[in-house]
């Protein structure tokens, strides 16, 4: 039973000993995953910076289309160059638009992952108390056995003490009652002989 105690409390240790492993684990990916989510936000602002940009570029070569409108058949190859350029700031918008959704899901991704660790953290605390306590309990537990396995074997000495003085006395009554019957086979011996003694003495009075 001591041996089972042990282990179950040897179990519980163990049992707390991952759990603060898992936790440490657990805050490692937390620092890991706010890291990216503030590089995401900085990716964010690059994002907007470049479409900053590319409304800028977009606006330039619209202004560009319009000044080579106005040039006539002088201005004809920069229009074309301006509607590359417009073309381009467009599709650089629309990637950067497109990068900007994923860098927003990536975001509320890693904060959600942030919020769930914190949970997971949370559970695993408490799952280490639960194994501390019962680690404990058992130890008192395991104590508490030991003192009463002792306290057992001192009374299972005194019983057998106890026997023996009884066997002890048991012997000496059997030898007080020999001894007694011995004394009162003699009292009648000396009974009897006293009787005959008086006889003899009688039989001398005149």
């Amino acid at each position: 039973m001591s041996a089972s105690i042990g282990e179950i409390a040897n179990n519980a240790n163990q049992a707390a000993k991952v759990s603060m492993e898992a936790v440490e684990v657990a805050k490692r990916t937390n620092e890991t995953i706010s890291t990216l989510g503030g590089s995401s936000k900085e990716i964010g602002e690059v994002v907007k910076m470049i479409t900053s940009i590319a409304e800028q570029t977009n606006l330039l070569a619209l202004n560009a289309t319009i000044e080579a409108a106005r040039a006539g058949e002088a201005g004809k190859g920069f229009a074309v160059v301006a509607n590359e350029v417009k073309e381009l700031a467009n599709q650089t918008a629309q990637a950067t638009e497109e990068i900007g959704g994923k860098v927003q899901t990536i975001q509320t991704d890693s904060n959600n992952a942030v919020d769930a660790i914190g949970e997971i953290s949370n559970i695993i605390n408490k799952i280490n108390d639960v194994s501390s306590t019962i680690a404990s309990a058992v130890e008192e537990q395991s104590v508490t056995t030991n003192e009463m396995t002792r306290n057992v074997s001192e009374a299972a000495k005194v019983v057998g003490e106890i026997s023996q003085n009884i066997s002890g006395v048991s012997a000496a009554a059997e030898e007080t009652t020999q001894g007694s019957s011995q004394t009162k086979d003699a009292a009648n011996e000396l009974s009897k002989f006293a009787v005959d003694l008086q006889g003899l003495v009688n039989r001398f009075k005149i």
